[in-house]
């Protein structure tokens, strides 16, 4: 079978296509041909071992994986003698996680009891593919924030991966909701519901003189410290990355109400992204589609840091 293959930390134009075998799923897992799956930021790090403290996960010298890519859509085509969730021909969607799990590759075997759903009969393994590592992280931190209708937030980065999910997922919640974005998505971003625009290319998100009970960083280019301002007594800053991060959760009580979330996992989070395409309540934005046999290209642009919504990888 084909996949993306490295044994040693690359820069993302430097990915090529190998033959490699076909896996053999274990007792209880299911074996996936693979159809699609996204190039993400989470990827991007895994695949150039950058920022080095992740190396303490995916390999000190070189990556563990030697496949990149963390979510998959595609169809069941064998199960181990344990499986009792899917059978074979069902089509599915899944996500490994931020540090991996070789999903850039015609076939995969994952454990039925992670993060695995079967797919909605209304999208394509294309849109399926979208619905998955952005959403995903966006579906944590919905889950803790636990938004209510009338409540206010502030999304900066509202048009990537992560960004674009949490904007459709609070305006379920009836939300009020202020995305930052860059001002030629304008009307983009509005069709996801998005309450106010602010063009972060014009103007300073940070000196916006409304308050609110969420600021999100969808993109990990801001700080609690930039933000605090925004936010009203109670409020929440919800990051996407960040070691600092961390040490301001554990100094919570220091923050005069104000919190900064430190999203946990829960296995709820694709069941209700699931839920919400089956509504029509969530739509996957995707920018661009790329062969596997490009998927170099896909990374580069990946590493622009410019794309919108989602960059998808086909395998056929």
């Amino acid at each position: 079978m084909k996949a993306a293959f490295r044994s040693q930390y690359v820069p993302p134009g430097v990915l090529t296509i190998q033959e490699i075998d076909k896996p053999t799923p274990k007792d209880n897992e299911v074996l996936i041909r693979v159809y699609a799956a996204s190039a993400n930021r989470s990827d991007l790090h895994v695949l150039t071992g950058k920022p080095l403290l992740m190396r303490l996960f995916t390999g000190l010298f070189k990556p563990k994986l030697a496949v990149t890519g963390s979510d998959f859509a595609g169809q069941v085509e064998a199960t181990g003698p344990a499986v009792r969730s899917f059978k074979v021909g069902d089509r599915v969607m899944g996500f490994g996680g931020g540090l991996g799990s070789g999903t850039h590759a015609q076939y995969i075997t994952f454990p039925e009891t992670k993060r695995i759903v079967l797919m909605p009969g209304n999208i394509n393994y294309e849109q399926a593919a979208a619905c998955l590592e952005g959403a995903y992280y966006a579906a944590m931190g919905i889950m803790q924030l636990k938004p209510a209708a009338r409540q206010k937030a502030l999304v900066y980065g509202a048009t990537g991966a992560i960004g674009s999910a949490y904007v459709q997922f609070l305006k379920y919640y009836d939300v009020y909701v202020t995305a930052v974005c860059g001002g030629e998505n304008r009307e983009l971003v509005r069709s996801w519901g998005a309450d106010k625009i602010i063009d972060y290319k014009t103007e300073d998100f940070t000196k916006d003189n409304e308050q609110y009970d969420f600021v999100i960083d969808a993109v990990g280019k801001s700080s609690f410290a930039k933000c605090k301002r925004l936010l009203k007594k109670n409020g929440i800053y919800a990051p996407s990355g960040g070691a600092e991060n961390l040490f301001l959760v554990l100094m919570g009580p220091l923050l005069g109400g104000k919190k900064v979330l430190f999203p946990k996992d829960n296995k709820q989070n694709l069941g209700f992204i699931k839920e919400l395409l089956e509504k029509g309540s969530f739509k996957p934005v995707i920018d661009r589609i790329y062969p596997l046999e490009k998927i170099a290209e896909a990374f580069t642009y990946v590493a622009t840091g410019q794309k919108i919504g989602n960059v998808i990888i086909t395998m056929d």
